[in-house]
């Protein structure tokens, strides 16, 4: 396996300072449209990268649930490890990657958790295995073995019928971004990258970095 030689040559498209829209929400609306319209499968998954409290990084793929003004929204559970790491620090950091448009999105902000009702709402909409899932799983905890999970889905499956309701262990967080950064492949590995930062007063700044 010879990792040295992988190489991909970009050369789809340019970014400039000139092409960004003042607002970095706007302006990731208008990839994000452009990435479904290529067919990107998932084009909601993002990294999450949370830290404990001594600085002990972590990373998993999450899916966008929300995005607007007050930033970017996901669903977990409140027992889970990224959970007690985000209920510690409140920050946060994500990314995009669409490869077949050569561009992915960094974001960094703090995060506070989602109100019941909003949390309520979108479970409402969740596939039916999915949250009587949610209920089942201890999500991060130990598990003695596969059989062990299925057995669980078995008894809240019958218990709790066609319509699960939100458990008080499962909700929303939303990463309210103070910095995003907007990167474009280009040839001989020189992107393109357009960084955002949100001063003290909620205004947004954008130049361009080196690659």
């Amino acid at each position: 396996m010879n990792l040295a030689d992988l190489r991909q040559e970009y050369a789809r498209a340019s970014f400039s300072e000139a092409d960004a829209h003042p607002d970095p929400l706007v302006q990731f609306a208008t990839w994000f449209q452009e990435a479904q319209a290529a067919d990107v499968r998932e084009p909601n998954a993002m990294a999450l990268g949370t830290t404990t409290p001594a600085g002990q990084p972590s990373v998993r793929i999450v899916l966008l649930k929300d995005v607007g003004p007050e930033g970017f929204a996901f669903y977990t559970d409140y027992r889970s490890r990224q959970a007690h790491e985000l209920e510690t620090t409140r920050q946060a950091a994500l990314c995009f990657f669409w490869a077949e448009l050569e561009r992915q999105v960094r974001v960094v902000g703090h995060v506070a958790r989602i109100s019941s009702e909003e949390s309520a709402r979108y479970f409402r909409t969740r596939p039916l295995g999915s949250r009587i899932g949610a209920h089942a799983s201890h999500q991060s905890a130990p598990l003695p073995s596969r059989d062990a999970l299925e057995q669980r889905v078995r008894e809240m499956t019958a218990s709790l019928g066609d319509d699960p309701p939100l458990p008080e262990h499962w909700g929303g967080y939303r990463v309210a971004p103070h910095e995003i950064e907007f990167w474009q492949g280009r040839a001989s590995r020189l992107h393109d990258r357009v960084q955002y930062l949100r001063d003290s007063h909620g205004a947004w700044t954008r130049h361009r970095l080196s690659p």
